[in-house]
């Protein structure tokens, strides 16, 4: 089943009476980026990140970008064990999320596949005159009250948990992890991501940058070429999946009924429906084929410049 796409998604919050301002911008992959284009309006941006635990229990951590978001100390708070909590594989996004690379954010969680998926909010929303969040694409922001975000969440009959993502609660035998409660009950369906983490929205998670940067700089040249050949097999699947898609629509509109009924002028009617059928589909993989290509652009560029950087220049004769 498809997600929901960002105009469904607008019509939606229309239908319940929610209220929003709506900014369109370039794609954008971090919050540093968009906040280039909404950083000067009043309210709080959001960064948003997608976690897994070790059951394949997966969370949805919404909080302001100036807030510090520890793995470890939530992993306990949590109560699922110190290193408990860790980035969801990059195909969690578009399988439980339904949303492409860049898009976390709390609305997606209107997906039936997001049903098992546990939300965590940053109560320091509450303070802001509105939030900023993406409406499930990342070439738009949208502007609403915090209470408005509720009313969302209760139309999806999910609990809007504010919590104090900053607090340092110190757990032992008389003090039980604080926020057991919203463990989800139910593990997701898809258990069999790979383990490569993801972001949404790049979100800064304080955890322990040397070692990260020592595993990156030790990744070899067959890496590399194992992430390329990946990238291929993505390519390949995507259009295997536009094909799927096209042929299935053909067949489906071809009967002996619209033979009868449309003539010499069956073709032209076919691929007028066929056109209307597709838009929002190929809206949707297009932008997840332009994300990840993007993101892949990025990353190589960073990777090509700290391998530069290794070099110094001969001095002057």
């Amino acid at each position: 089943m498809e997600g929901y796409s960002k105009d469904q998604l607008l019509t939606r919050l229309k239908e319940i009476g929610i209220e929003y301002t709506r900014y369109d911008h370039p794609v954008v992959l971090t919050v540093e980026e968009q906040a280039k284009y909404i950083g000067h309006l009043k309210g709080g941006i959001s960064k948003n990140l997608l976690l897994k635990d070790k059951k394949h229990r997966y969370y949805l951590v919404s909080a302001l970008a100036g807030t510090n978001v520890d793995l470890k100390v939530l992993s306990q708070r949590l109560g699922v064990g110190k290193s408990g909590l860790r980035k969801a594989p990059q195909e969690a996004l578009q399988d439980i999320l339904q949303v492409p690379l860049g898009c976390v954010t709390p609305f997606a969680l209107i997906n039936d596949s997001a049903r098992n998926v546990s939300l965590l909010l940053d109560q320091g929303f509450k303070a802001q005159e509105c939030c900023f969040f993406h409406p499930l694409s990342n070439d738009v922001t949208i502007s609403l009250k915090a209470s408005d975000l509720d009313k969302f969440l209760v139309s999806i009959d999910k609990d809007p948990s504010y919590v104090d993502l900053e607090a340092n609660v110190v757990i032992g035998k008389d003090q039980p992890p604080d926020l057991a409660a919203h463990v989800p009950s139910s593990a997701s369906p898809e258990n069999s991501l790979s383990e490569e983490p993801t972001t949404g929205n790049h979100v800064p998670v304080a955890s322990n940058p040397k070692i990260i940067n020592a595993k990156a700089a030790k990744q070899s040249t067959p890496a590399q070429r194992q992430d390329s050949q990946e990238s291929s097999m993505n390519v390949r699947k995507l259009v295997d999946r536009l094909i799927d898609k096209i042929s299935s629509l053909v067949l489906s509109e071809i009967t002996s009924d619209s033979i009868k009924q449309h003539g010499e002028q069956l073709g032209v009617v076919v691929a007028d429906n066929i056109q209307k059928k597709l838009n929002v589909d190929l809206e949707s993989l297009i932008m997840m084929l332009k994300n990840t290509a993007y993101a892949e652009g990025y990353h190589s560029a960073e990777s090509g410049y700290a391998h530069l950087s290794r070099f110094q220049c001969p001095p002057p004769l």
